[in-house]
């Protein structure tokens, strides 16, 4: 893999859909974001998203990593990530809506082999065309890092369950119409030695008792996060997804994958703030009128900064490589997230240096970006339990 701002693919397939996706993204959907005022901070609206979600059906792109029995193009996990680089440079806002990671497509993944004829048909397939969309909850504010800490419990009730509990963070939620709700047994847990177990439900966020309340708002400064507040929701038993008891292996089932595929939507966000800054250090004068570029120091930072950007994005790649071949890559997907996260955020550190006060002032992409970037650090597992999984796998199977 060579070093580029703007890669070129030998593979047609791949090139052409590139090719179609920063044509899409830097032309209509641009123009659609500038005829809306639409910005970072912009509280979106249902109405904002649904016409990017049919677009993008329309294009192909949403849903485009599924099996073509699901309307996708199965692609390779290469091939996504791709696409998830190019929405990650591209600078655009509703990017997320174009694939469907947000409350879309990407966001279901894998849970369609574990639903019923009648949840593929109301919930999931309805999401799939861009007519629905969801949102995961599964983290409480004392639930984080470790999961199993949850105290949202289902009671049996019936032919079905009442869910009660307080989830936050749930990405997509001002904008779904339902939940993945992971919630522990009742009786299971509360006991010394007795082992809790989880269970998986599609929760209809109009259901009695079920609000939809704002979220924290995250230091990136988008309106995207809800709290889901259960208050003896009844759930039938027809929404119950899986097995009862198999919930977090539903809901943690993909996480080696989905662990790797953030990586590429970072990587691309981290392409766009080299390139942004190698234009300011050929534009910017300083004293005696030098482009800053010409400063050794400056140049030291940008070589730093794009090294540190080709190294995470080589073993991503390679990494996604051995994952198309069928081959287990844990070790390889705590080593990316933790890498491309550290990195990322020190490239993004020296952007902001390197911007002087513009890269300090809101409304500044680069400032932007900084505070999206510094994110992912804890986001989908933060770096210490990353290193904490590539320890563990190197003290046993090493």
């Amino acid at each position: 893999m060579t070093f580029s701002l703007r890669p070129a693919y030998h593979d047609p397939r791949t090139a052409e859909l590139v090719a179609r996706l920063r044509d899409y993204l830097d032309g209509e959907l641009a123009d659609y974001e500038r005829e809306r005022g639409i910005t970072p901070a912009s509280r979106l609206t249902r109405a904002d998203l649904e016409p990017v979600w049919r677009r993008s059906r329309e294009l192909g792109f949403y849903g485009i990593h599924l099996p073509e029995e699901y309307g996708g193009q199965s692609l390779s996990y290469t091939q996504l990530a791709a696409l998830k680089e190019e929405i990650g440079a591209s600078g655009r806002v509703l990017s997320h809506s174009v694939l469907g990671d947000m409350g879309g497509p990407l966001r279901a993944g894998d849970i369609l082999k574990h639903a019923t004829p009648h949840q593929l048909d109301t919930y999931l397939l309805p999401l799939l065309r861009g007519e629905r969309a969801c949102c995961f909850s599964l983290t409480e504010t004392d639930a984080g890092s470790d999961v199993r800490s949850m105290r949202t419990v289902a009671v049996p009730d019936g032919d079905g369950y009442r869910l009660s509990g307080h989830k936050v963070f749930s990405s997509a939620g001002p904008f779904a119409d339902f939940a993945i709700v992971v919630a522990r047994m009742a009786g299971t847990g509360e006991q010394d030695g007795e082992k809790p177990r989880f269970s998986a439900f599609l929760v209809d966020l109009d259901s009695p008792g079920c609000r939809v309340e704002d979220g924290a708002t995250p230091m990136s400064g988008e309106h995207i996060e809800s709290d889901i507040v259960l208050d003896d929701c009844y759930v039938p038993a027809a929404n119950l997804l899986g097995e009862e008891g198999k919930g977090m292996r539903i809901a943690l089932g993909r996480v080696t994958t989905n662990r790797l595929l953030h990586c590429p939507t970072v990587l691309g966000a981290t392409r766009r703030a080299l390139a942004l800054t190698l234009d300011r250090t050929r534009t910017r004068k300083v004293a005696g009128g030098q482009p800053l570029l010409m400063m050794q120091a400056i140049q030291h930072k940008v070589a730093d900064m794009a090294t540190d950007f080709y190294a995470a994005r080589s073993m991503t790649y390679a990494a996604l490589a051995a994952l198309d071949e069928g081959r287990e890559v844990h070790a390889e997907a705590f080593m990316c997230k933790l890498f491309v996260a550290e990195s990322a955020f020190r490239v993004l550190d020296e952007a902001v240096q390197i911007h002087g006060k513009e890269g300090l002032t809101q409304g500044n992409e680069i400032e932007y970006l900084f505070r999206k970037i510094r994110m992912f650090r804890i986001l989908t597992g933060t770096s210490e339990i990353q290193r904490n999984g590539i320890a563990k796998l190197l003290a046993f199977h090493h």
